[in-house]
């Protein structure tokens, strides 16, 4: 952060008219020139002192009106400043903010509401510090200023936008895309009944008499869990797939990270347990209804770049096949198309922000339903639905 110079242009331009009388004086023997150069010096140096002699202290301290920004959505950053000097300077304060983040971050100081805030917009995801806070003030004849900064800064997480999608309507299970739902299964000669041994304190009306008189020992009807595959998420963040921009942001890598945002927290909402991992294994978050998971997952997305290669996908899945598989990668070809299995999953997703020739072909070949993704996520999603398996459908 580039410091700013104890005088102001006027300042400046007040010792160099000074300097110059001086020298006029002495060119063109004028005695006034070397009053008039001497008052121009001395007002200067006054003006020095007075801006920039005062001792000032003060303690700042933030609070943002969300725990963890949005990408395009708006919060707003209280300030409580207490500054400690001789008199209170009149002049302009402003929060230093990254480029990450946009707002009207500076005002009149001392406000007349007592106190400091401004509105900022996420503009970029990551972890970015917004400090320190600065007061600029300027002598009453603008030759001097002093900027002064107060206090630490404090770091913002900006996540991913999540996006609203429309429902997947696919069935796998008897739950039906609802996790661990529990079914009693009553009455005599149901197929999928398990009869257990008779317990003291068990319910007659539980006792299960086909079983009974087959075992000749009293059997009652278990009760038990029917459980969905899990739905899982994976985001292929492998650095061949996508464009290395160094310090820019990839508009098609943050788009894939707003939809693997999205789509797990949607399907999550539909009952799923939901992993979420990356190409190489790693695990980015899960959902399982408990309060912390979508912020642990949206705070894991928030520092996710391209890097490292990625995994065979079945490898990644092991021997369960999942219920929905979202899997959303960058450029792809025919050949690593080709590679891609789903491995029994209820319903497959690909998402491509760059399908090369034949890629959506060898993929398709296996039961994935391609989409390109572009920047409207919801768009893509909502192309990806009209082939999905329908309710009742057994994938094979």
């Amino acid at each position: 952060m580039r410091r700013r110079r104890a005088l102001t242009i006027r300042g400046a331009g007040a010792l160099v008219a000074a300097l110059g009388c001086i020298i006029g004086a002495n060119l063109v023997g004028a005695p006034i020139l070397i009053y008039i150069g001497v008052l121009l010096a001395l007002v200067t140096g006054f003006s020095l002192i007075v801006v920039r002699a005062p001792r000032r202290t003060g303690t700042v301290s933030r609070q943002v009106s969300t725990d963890l920004l949005t990408v395009s959505e708006t919060s707003r950053v209280t300030l409580r400043f207490t500054l400690r000097s001789i008199r209170v300077p009149h002049g302009l304060w402003h929060d230093v903010l990254p480029d990450a983040v946009s707002g009207d971050s500076s005002g009149e100081y001392p406000p007349e509401s007592g106190q400091l805030s401004y509105l900022i917009t996420g503009i970029r995801r990551g972890v970015w510090p917004i400090g320190p806070l600065m007061l600029r003030t300027v002598d009453p004849f603008g030759l001097a200023q002093r900027e002064q900064s107060f206090g630490e800064h404090r770091t913002v997480t900006v996540v991913p936008e999540v996006i609203a999608l429309a429902p997947l309507s696919v069935k796998v299970g008897a739950a039906g895309g609802t996790a661990q739902t529990s079914s009693s299964r009553l009455g005599q000669g149901s197929d999928n009944l398990s009869p257990r041994r008779y317990i003291p304190g068990d319910s007659m009306r539980r006792i299960h008499w086909r079983a009974t008189a087959h075992r000749g020992q009293l059997m009652v009807r278990q009760e038990e869990e029917e459980s969905s595959p899990d739905a899982l998420v994976v985001l292929d963040r492998s650095s061949a797939r996508w464009d290395n921009t160094g310090e820019e942001a990839d508009a098609a890598f943050e788009a894939a990270v707003s939809l693997c945002a999205s789509s797990a927290i949607h399907l999550a909402g539909e009952g799923y347990g939901v992993d979420v991992i990356d190409s190489a294994g790693l695990s980015l978050g899960t959902l399982r209804g408990h309060e912390d998971d979508r912020d642990g997952l949206l705070v894991a997305l928030a520092m996710v770049s391209p890097r490292g290669e990625s995994r065979d996908l079945t490898t990644l899945i092991g021997g369960t096949p999942p219920g929905p598989l979202v899997y959303i990668t960058g450029r792809l070809d025919e050949e690593d198309a080709a590679l891609l299995r789903p491995s029994g999953a209820a319903a497959a997703l690909l998402f491509s922000t760059d399908p090369l020739a034949g890629a959506s072909a060898a993929a398709a070949q296996h039961g994935w339903t391609v989409t390109t993704l572009g920047s409207d996520v919801a768009e893509a999603w909502e192309d990806a639905l009209p082939a999905r398996i329908g309710v009742g459908d057994v994938p094979r």
